[in-house]
């Protein structure tokens, strides 16, 4: 794609509908698209198929990917910049799955963190868990990016994808383009407000240490004003040491856009309290701003049609590419 004269990179993500939407989810995966649509050419996919890998009811499934995409649009994603699709609305990825998953060892899959975080808990791992990496190569090599956005913790998924892709290429010619993973800094892994030293999530079972976007918006601004920090009382940005004013002190940055040096000389000399005072209004001001942009987007058909006009275009691109990976590896018999 070009823009203005000038080839635009192209950069690719997906998101798991599982579960409702948090803070941390918004900040380390939402958010940063806004800024991303208007330097990259932007493939976003909401990857329902990775969802099966864990039971979920089929009314929660329908609204929490609903409400994911609505989010995207509702937190400023412009579906004329970005497409924006369902993962089973384009067949080809599940197909081109099963052929890359025939190119990884068992060995390579089983040294996958989520598998071996399961294994280690001695918990019932069903085959989708082990299989998953094959399907997200596919969703990535489908479409040829430049850059996929991930945590520091999923560096691992882009390096297999990596490898397999130059072992395709090896042994069949150049057929796909090697991504590059593109490491958020700041905002890449928000914590849990109760437990600063583990990840904000969806499966928090007290709820008390999890702000959920669409949840009241009183309710989320109390969570951050009942943080966990320390006894210093001092505002310095010190993950090691100081996780919890730390980790609000990155979500706060991301929020108003501004340097975690430029907050820590705003708020030097004042107390937490101030501090995270004026954090809950700002997040409120933020949720308020989605939460009526959802309302929106949800009253109508819009969000029907933003997905069939992604779907259309991701899969002219899909079906060129599976077309061609199944001439060279000798599947296609006869010419279409």
């Amino acid at each position: 794609m070009r823009k203005e004269g000038l080839y635009m990179k192209r950069m690719l993500s997906g998101i798991k509908p599982t579960g409702r939407v948090t803070l941390g989810n918004y900040i380390g995966a939402i958010k940063p698209f806004v800024s991303y649509q208007d330097e990259y050419e932007m493939y976003i996919f909401i990857a329902n198929l990775h969802s099966m890998t864990i039971y979920q009811k089929p009314a929660d499934l329908r609204q929490n990917t609903r409400d994911l995409i609505a989010l995207y649009i509702a937190a400023g994603l412009d579906p004329e910049k970005v497409t924006l699709f369902l993962q089973s609305d384009v067949l080809e990825h599940a197909q081109l799955g099963w052929y890359l998953g025939c190119m990884v060892s068992m060995g390579e899959l089983s040294r996958m963190t989520q598998y071996k975080d399961k294994k280690a808990k001695n918990e019932v791992i069903g085959a989708g868990i082990f299989n998953y990496p094959s399907l997200m190569n596919a969703d990535i090599l489908m479409y040829d990016p430049d850059y996929v956005p991930v945590g520091e913790d999923q560096k691992q998924h882009v390096e297999l994808c990596r490898d397999i892709a130059e072992r395709f290429n090896s042994r069949y010619s150049e057929t796909f383009k090697i991504p590059e993973p593109l490491v958020t800094k700041v905002g890449g892994r928000i914590m849990d407000l109760q437990n600063p030293t583990k990840k904000m999530s969806k499966s928090d079972e007290i709820g008390k240490g999890t702000i959920y976007i669409l949840d009241d918006i009183q309710v989320s601004k109390k969570k951050i004003k009942s943080a966990v920090t320390d006894s210093d009382g001092h505002i310095h940005y010190d993950p090691e040491n100081k996780p919890g004013i730390s980790n609000l002190l990155e979500i706060y940055s991301i929020l108003v856009n501004r340097s975690i040096a430029d907050l820590e000389k705003q708020y030097d000399g004042k107390g937490y309290g101030e501090f995270k005072n004026d954090l809950a209004e700002v997040l409120g001001e933020e949720l308020e701003k989605i939460q009526t942009r959802y309302h929106e987007i949800m009253s109508g058909s819009y969000l029907d049609d933003v997905l069939e006009k992604g779907a259309q275009k991701a899969r002219i691109i899909a079906r060129k590419k599976l077309a061609k990976v199944e001439r060279k590896i000798g599947i296609t018999i006869r010419k279409r």
